[in-house]
C-alpha cells in the first residue's frame, strides 16, 4: 500500500473514532473515576472505570470535550483496555506515551494498542502529543488512585 493511501486510511480511522466514539458515555456503576484537563488547549476527559472483583477493567466510559485527536484517542484507548488487568492497562498506557514521542517498543506491545497504534505518527506534530495522550494519562492516574488533574505541560 502506498504511503498516501496508508495516511488516508489512518485519517479515516481517526475521524471515525472522533465522529463515532466508542464507550463515550457515563457508566451506571464505577469503581474509579477522574477528570483530567489540559488548560493549554481546553481538552477535557472524564474517565470512568468499573473494575471486576479480580481487578480486570470490566467496563470503561468517557465523556468530555476536545479536538479530534483527543476524542479519537480516548475512543481507541477504551477499546484497547477493556477486559485487561490494571497492570496490563498501565503497561499499555506507558507503551502509548512512549510511542508518541518516538521511543520504540516490541510489535507485541504495539499490537495490544489496537487502533491507537496508528497515532504513532503524532510525534511529527509535537503540539498534538498532549491531545493524543490525555486519555492515556487519565487511565494511568485513575488506576493509580489519583484524583482530578489539570495538566501543565506534562
Amino acid at each position: 500500500m502506498g504511503l498516501s493511501k496508508l495516511n488516508g486510511l489512518y485519517r479515516e480511522v481517526i475521524l471515525d473514532h472522533s465522529s463515532h466514539p466508542h464507550h463515550k458515555h457515563h457508566l451506571s456503576q464505577t469503581t474509579n473515576k477522574i477528570t483530567i484537563k489540559n488548560p493549554t488547549c481546553g481538552d477535557v476527559i472524564n474517565l470512568e472505570i468499573k473494575l471486576s472483583k479480580t481487578g480486570l477493567i470490566e467496563d470503561i466510559g468517557f465523556t468530555g470535550d476536545g479536538c479530534t485527536i483527543s476524542q479519537s484517542s480516548a475512543s481507541m484507548m477504551t477499546d484497547a483496555v477493556i477486559g485487561k488487568s490494571q497492570s496490563q492497562a498501565l503497561h499499555m498506557a506507558k507503551t502509548f506515551s512512549d510511542m508518541v514521542i518516538g521511543k520504540s517498543h516490541s510489535q507485541t506491545d504495539l499490537d495490544q494498542l489496537q487502533d491507537a497504534a496508528i497515532l504513532s505518527s503524532i510525534m511529527s506534530f509535537p503540539a498534538r502529543i498532549k491531545c493524543a495522550t490525555l486519555a492515556w494519562w487519565a487511565l494511568q492516574r485513575v488506576l493509580l488512585g489519583e484524583k482530578n488533574v489539570n495538566e501543565k505541560g506534562a
